[in-house]
């Protein structure tokens, strides 16, 4: 499988991810019982987003002088579209982990340890389905369509809606956990274990931080099929996603009061994932240019943006 990613790329890169979360867990994080404001979640938001723009460019600078511009261009607009659609992807999973957090009732300063596990968790284990599916894709290259018609079905799962909110006790992972293990009936302080009369129980704080890595797990069934799409080439699919990623802490603080205004999002993401799969599907026929798949991301995330606010804005009006 041709990559543009070398030992030296990698360990570049990773360094980057280190110092990164670094600043992130000593650097993002509120007083004792503080809820985190919206606005210093903004701006560490616009930090992460900026940091990997910053990223973008350097590695454009790094293709040109090695490897031509030609090169440059394709990989980075292909790392953008990787981006774009991988935090996009991610708010869905940020939406999730306000339903359980809101379902055992997690007091603020739980949450934001709770996502420092969650989000080290996700870069883990991302990394590792990511050269899982690489090699897969270099090994057995008819799974791209496998991918594509997975993500067409999952697209047409979004457009279609859900009639009922789910319900995190459905979960059967949740009711697994339950059956096999002591769970206290009240959370005690940040722990996750505690010991009683000489037994081991688990709190449900371990609950809760078992369900938000399983969640990382289920969705990212749907996105690393999708970034195969824009990209077959591991370093660029890796470093899209472990970008998307790293923000996703302070994504969840500045979403959290913004839930009920993404009205359109679901249907918007179904949109995206329909055209990648079909762009999946029809490589042998088709081999479309990175950059239309980057500027339709970009006109259905501004598209759906616009419509959820002018729907909030207008349901707003009705019920006062």
């Amino acid at each position: 499988m041709e990559t543009i990613g070398n030992i030296w790329l990698y360990v570049i890169f990773f360094g980057i991810v280190t110092i990164m979360l670094l600043i992130d867990f000593l650097g993002f994080k509120q007083k004792e019982g503080q809820e985190v404001k919206v606005k210093t979640a903004a701006y560490w938001s616009i930090a992460w987003v900026t940091v990997a723009t910053l990223f973008g460019g350097g590695l454009w600078l790094y293709l040109e002088n090695t490897a031509g511009i030609n090169v440059a261009n394709t990989k980075v607009m292909e790392y953008f579209a990787g981006y774009l659609l991988e935090k996009s992807l991610a708010i869905d999973n940020v939406f999730v982990w306000l339903m359980i957090f809101a379902a055992f009732a997690i007091p603020p300063a739980l949450q934001r340890q709770l996502l420092l596990y969650g989000v080290l968790g996700a870069i883990i284990l991302r990394t590792i389905f990511i050269f899982i599916g690489a090699w897969f894709v270099q090994e057995f290259s008819w799974i791209l369509y496998i991918f594509g018609a997975f993500l067409v079905y999952t697209g047409f799962k979004f457009l279609k809606g859900q009639e009922d909110d789910p319900n995190i006790e459905d979960m059967a992972i949740l009711k697994w956990l339950r059956k096999h293990m002591r769970i206290t009936p009240q959370l005690e302080g940040n722990k996750f274990f505690v010991r009683q009369n000489g037994v081991l129980w688990a709190t449900p704080l371990f609950l809760v931080l078992i369900l938000v890595e399983a969640s990382d797990v289920i969705f990212a069934v749907d996105s690393i099929p999708a970034i195969f799409a824009v990209t077959t080439d591991p370093f660029i699919v890796l470093t899209a996603n472990l970008m998307a990623i790293l923000g996703l802490r302070a994504m969840f603080f500045l979403l959290s009061g913004a839930a009920s205004k993404m009205h359109y999002l679901p249907y918007g993401l179904g949109a995206i994932l329909i055209f990648i799969g079909f762009k999946m599907l029809m490589l042998d026929v088709f081999h479309m240019p990175i950059w239309i798949s980057l500027s339709f991301i970009v006109i259905v995330l501004s598209i759906t943006a616009w419509l959820s606010i002018r729907y909030s804005k207008k349901h707003h009006q009705m019920t006062l």
